[in-house]
C-alpha cells in the first residue's frame, strides 16, 4: 500500500492529509458558558456592559430598587372606590342653536369700578346627551368672571338643576365649553411632529408620557385620595415613573442605569430638603380656593403632605433631563478622549453640567412664577410691603418649591457625573480579549487554499 499523494479514480487531485482532531462525525458538547444567552440574559448583559463584576455590582443595586417599588406599588395600590355620592349634578353634552342677546339693565349706584364687561339675553340649546337628547332648551347667557363666551355652533356642556320644592321644574346653565375635539387635534401634532424629528425614539418618549399620565391617574391621586400618606405615594410613584420612562425611552445601558441611580438619589435629596424647608417655614399647604376646597370636603387629605408630594414629582421631569445628559456628556467625552482620567471626565462634563444648571434653575423659577401671576398681580394689587409680601403664605411656598427643586438640580450634577466618569473609566480599563484570526494557523490556511483552488486573502493572515 502506497503512502503519500495519490490519484484516485475520478479526481485528478491529490489528498491532502486531514489536521489532527476528533472524526468529522463527532458531535463535541459546547459548555454551559459557551451557550447562546436568552434574550433577556442579553438585555441584562447590556444593561451593565461589557465588565463582568461591575455587571454584577450594578444588577445587585438595581434590581432590588425595581423590586422594591413593585412590591410598593402593590401594597399601595389604591383599593376600588365606592362613590354613593355624586359630587354635583351632571354635565349634559349639547350645542348652541341660537343666541338672543338684550340691553342689560343699569348697574347699580354702589357699583364697583371695573367690573367686567356683561352680555346678557338667552341662549338656546339643543342636547346631544342625555336622556332628553334632541330636546332644545333655553337658559341665560352666561356672565360672570371666567364665564365662557358662546356663540352659534359652538358645543359646550349644559349643567341640569332640579328645585327641590317641585322636582318637575329644571333649570339649565351653561357650565364650560366642550374641547375635546380641540385638545385631541393639538396632542395629534404634538405626537406627529414628536415621531418625524425623533422616530423610533420619539415614539418610545410618547409611551413613556403615557405611562406617566397613567401612574399619575390612577396610582398618585386615588392614593392620596384615600388618606396615604402623599410622600410615600410621591416617591413611589415618582421611582416607578423613573424606571419605566427613562429605560424605555433611552434604553437599557449603562448611561440609562447611572441617570437612574442619580435621579433617584437626587430624589431622596429633594424629598428631605422639602419636609425640612416646610417644617421651618411652617407652611401649611393651604394657599388657595382648591386647597380650601380639599380641606373642608376632603378632611382626610394631608395638605401638607401634598405640598411635599407635588415638589418631589414637579422636580423628577427636570431631574431627568440633567442626570441624562451628564451621563450621556461623560459617555461621549470618554469615546472622544479614551485616556482621560476619571478626574479629567468629572470635570469636563461637570463644566457642562454648570452650563446646564444655570439655565435650568432659571427656568424652573419662572415655571412657578408663571403659574403662580395671578397671585402676583392680586398681591401687588393690595399695595403691601415688599418684605410682607415675600414671607407671607402664599410667596413663601412659591419659594420653597423653586429652592428645593434647584437644591435637587444642583446635587444631580456632581452624583451623576462622579457615578458616570467612576463606571466608564472601569468598563475601559480591563482590555479585551483579541480574536485569532483564521489566517494564523498554517494548516488551516493550507485547507482553505486548498479547497478554494484559488488564492484568498486568508492566505496572508487577514
Amino acid at each position: 500500500m502506497t503512502t503519500g499523494a495519490q490519484t484516485p479514480r475520478g479526481r485528478d487531485r491529490p489528498i491532502v492529509p486531514s489536521p489532527a482532531g476528533p472524526p468529522p462525525a463527532e458531535k463535541t458538547r459546547t459548555a454551559w458558558w459557551a451557550r447562546p444567552r436568552p434574550r433577556f440574559v442579553a438585555a441584562a448583559s447590556r444593561l451593565i456592559g461589557a465588565d463582568r463584576r461591575l455587571s454584577l455590582v450594578l444588577a445587585g443595586i438595581v434590581a432590588p430598587l425595581v423590586a422594591s417599588t413593585l412590591v410598593a406599588l402593590i401594597v399601595l395600590w389604591p383599593r376600588p372606590a365606592h362613590n354613593s355620592e355624586q359630587a354635583g349634578p351632571p354635565n349634559l353634552p349639547g350645542r348652541v342653536v341660537a343666541v338672543t342677546e338684550q340691553q342689560c339693565p343699569p348697574d347699580p349706584p354702589d357699583a364697583q369700578i371695573g367690573q367686567v364687561a356683561m352680555r346678557c339675553g338667552t341662549v338656546d340649546v339643543k342636547l346631544t346627551g342625555g336622556p332628553d337628547a334632541g330636546s332644545v332648551i333655553m337658559t341665560q347667557i352666561p356672565a360672570g368672571p371666567g364665564a365662557p363666551d358662546v356663540r352659534v355652533g359652538d358645543d359646550v356642556l349644559v349643567t341640569e338643576v332640579v328645585d327641590p320644592d317641585n322636582p318637575s321644574v329644571r333649570f339649565y346653565d351653561i357650565a364650560d365649553n366642550q374641547r375635546g375635539t380641540q385638545l385631541f387635534v393639538i396632542v395629534l401634532i404634538f405626537a406627529g411632529a414628536t415621531i418625524i424629528f425623533a422616530r423610533l425614539r420619539g415614539l418610545a418618549a410618547l409611551g413613556g408620557l403615557a405611562i406617566s399620565f397613567a401612574v399619575l391617574l390612577l396610582f398618585v391621586v386615588p392614593d392620596i385620595m384615600q388618606a396615604r400618606n402623599p410622600v410615600l405615594v410621591a416617591v413611589v410613584g415618582s421611582a416607578a415613573i423613573m424606571f419605566a420612562v427613562l429605560y424605555l425611552t433611552h434604553g437599557i445601558n449603562v448611561n440609562t442605569t447611572v441617570a437612574v441611580l442619580g435621579t433617584l438619589v437626587s430624589l431622596v435629596i429633594t424629598g428631605v430638603a422639602a419636609t425640612l424647608a416646610a417644617s421651618a417655614t411652617h407652611l401649611t399647604g393651604v394657599t388657595s380656593e382648591d386647597d380650601y376646597d380639599l380641606a373642608l370636603y376632603y378632611g382626610t387629605v394631608d395638605l401638607r403632605g401634598l405640598l411635599l408630594a407635588g415638589i418631589i414629582i414637579g422636580s423628577l421631569g427636570v431631574l431627568d433631563d440633567v442626570t441624562v445628559t451628564q451621563a450621556v456628556t461623560v459617555g461621549e467625552l470618554h469615546a472622544a478622549n479614551p485616556r482621560m482620567s476619571r478626574l479629567q471626565l468629572f470635570r469636563s462634563a461637570s463644566r457642562v453640567g454648570r452650563a446646564h444648571i444655570a439655565s435650568v434653575v432659571n427656568t424652573l423659577v419662572l415655571a412657578y412664577a408663571g403659574a403662580s401671576l395671578p397671585l402676583l398681580l392680586l398681591i401687588y394689587a393690595g399695595g403691601s410691603h415688599i418684605g410682607t409680601i415675600i414671607t407671607g403664605q402664599l410667596a413663601a411656598q412659591e419659594i420653597v418649591r423653586s429652592v428645593v427643586g434647584s437644591l435637587g438640580l444642583i446635587s444631580a450634577v456632581p452624583i451623576t457625573t462622579g457615578l458616570a466618569a467612576m463606571l466608564t473609566v472601569t468598563r475601559a480599563s480591563r482590555p479585551r480579549p483579541s480574536r485569532p484570526r483564521i489566517g494564523t494557523d498554517p494548516t488551516v490556511a493550507a485547507l482553505v487554499a486548498d479547497r478554494r483552488s484559488i488564492t484568498t486573502p486568508w492566505d496572508d493572515g487577514i
